[in-house]
């Protein structure tokens, strides 16, 4: 596949590559040398046998760039947000280079929630990478994440660019949707367990504000009327009911048909394990703020007993038998948080944070995503926003949708994560998609390792109800 260039990348490109030849995993291909006219860059990671070399440096805005390629390249890049300082020590990296794969990225060190800058600084990247090793064969952009999320900007904002994108587990609601549901859960919260806690106003020290949410979480799991509402604002913030437990272990998934567990599921979620819901919440609405520059989220116009009813139909129940088990009536808090007082949001703020970015849809080159089906932090609701624009914008055919039961956020396996990338690679090297069904994914993934099992399963996410 060729893609078009933009003129600064083509001037940067224009040697001849010296060839050899090596086998890849997609195939045999031809591997690509650093060109005449081209550095290319030093050795690095003297253990590895693929005698990769490395080429690192600094973008115009500050923020660090590195990539790491395999003495026989293929020519294939993978580009990711979050790969500069620790991405070259990472198992995926291992595997790629052992594949013929050069890999590399930025850091979010810069621009952190500044989503425009750093899907812009993919770009960026790969250009200063083929000033350094000449014109790439493909360019996929893939991260995990915001790194995922950055990776489908990237395939929106830069189809000049990158032949491809594989987003793992990115918030692909969007920077607006994705917030405005975040924003749900917190209030509920609020308003029937933890009055006066900061839900957009996040203080200097978040330590505390993340503490003292988790403190009143764990003060209403102990009552069967706190059990309840928890489970409400699971259902109303799309949460998936599974969680891991504080000490990081991995429980099974809840019985469907379990009332009690499914609430368990969705505690955890919200306030445990290493990365629990609300303690993301706070740090990362925080820095939002100061991004957008003002509050670029609200609730006004929602209607919360109808974001109850569109909820995942086996948490919906389980709402409804914890609430008759608490001697709790659901109307009333239904009917409480109907008279709340809703928050509005600064246009301005919404306008400079949906610059980064709102998804639309409209792709222009094939897109893979991988998700967990219960990622606390990148629910999986949002995977049905954004098919849901793509077929709009009459582009499904560039898209597929994969899925693993994993519990946590982005808890993907190495060798899943690389069969993801073949799948792409595939897909590119011949022009057709190759079966991405769970029991494809799964046998691509045994391939590469077979221990532990892969885990990708057949999933239809929920639709995803908070499109504004």
């Amino acid at each position: 596949m060729t893609r078009p260039r933009t003129i600064a990348r083509l001037a940067a490109a224009t040697a001849a590559a010296v060839s050899v030849v090596a086998a890849t995993a997609a195939g045999s291909g031809t591997a690509f040398a650093a060109p005449a006219g081209h550095p290319g860059g030093t050795p690095c990671l003297p253990d590895s046998p693929a005698r990769p070399t490395c080429v690192s440096g600094i973008l115009d805005d500050g923020t660090p760039y590195e990539f790491v390629v395999p003495a026989e390249w293929n020519g294939t890049v993978v580009v990711a947000l979050d790969f500069a300082g620790s991405g070259r020590d990472e198992p995926l990296t291992a595997r790629l280079l052992a594949d013929g794969v050069a890999r590399g990225g930025t850091s979010r060190t810069v621009t952190g929630w500044d989503i425009r800058s750093a899907i812009d600084n993919q770009a960026e990247a790969l250009a200063r990478f083929e000033q350094a090793y000449g014109r790439s064969r493909r360019a996929i952009a893939s991260g995990t994440s915001m790194g995922g999320f950055v990776a489908a900007g990237a395939a929106q904002v830069h189809p000049r660019a990158f032949d491809a994108a594989v987003p793992m587990c990115g918030g692909l609601g969007g920077s607006v949707a994705q917030w405005n549901q975040k924003l749900d859960t917190l209030f509920v919260l609020e308003r029937l367990i933890a009055p006066g806690l900061p839900v957009l106003d996040i203080p200097e020290d978040v330590e505390s504000a993340r503490k003292a949410w988790i403190d009143a979480l764990a003060a209403a799991q102990r009552t069967p009327e706190g059990r309840a509402r928890i489970a409400l604002a699971a259902a109303i913030g799309q949460l998936p009911a599974w969680g891991r437990n504080p000490d990081g272990s991995t429980p099974p998934p809840p019985d469907s048909r379990d009332a009690d567990a499914l609430e368990e599921g969705a505690y955890l979620a919200l306030a445990g394990g290493p990365l629990p819901y609300v303690g993301q919440a706070m740090s990362s609405r925080r820095q939002i703020m100061e991004v957008a520059g003002g509050n670029p989220s609200w609730n006004t116009g929602v209607d919360y007993a109808r974001q109850l009813r569109l909820a995942d139909p086996a948490l919906r129940r389980a709402v409804g038998k914890l609430y008759e088990a608490a001697g709790v009536k659901l109307e009333a808090d239904l009917k409480s948080l109907a008279a709340a007082p809703r928050i509005a949001a600064e246009p301005d703020a919404v306008a400079r944070f949906a610059r980064g970015i709102v998804l639309d849809g409209r792709l222009r080159i094939p897109v893979l995503t991988l998700s967990g089906t219960g990622d606390q932090i990148s629910t999986v609701a949002q995977q049905q926003s954004y098919e849901d624009k793509v077929r709009r914008a009459g582009a499904n055919s560039l898209l597929r949708q994969t899925y693993t039961e994993t519990v946590g956020h982005c808890d993907f396996s190495p060798a899943e994560q690389q069969a993801a990338l073949a799948t792409m690679l595939d897909r590119l090297r011949t022009g057709r998609w190759p079966a991405t069904s769970a029991r494809a994914m799964n046998a691509r993934t045994a391939a590469l390792e077979p221990d532990p099992a892969p885990r990708y399963v057949s999933f239809t996410p929920p639709r995803f109800n908070r499109l504004e």
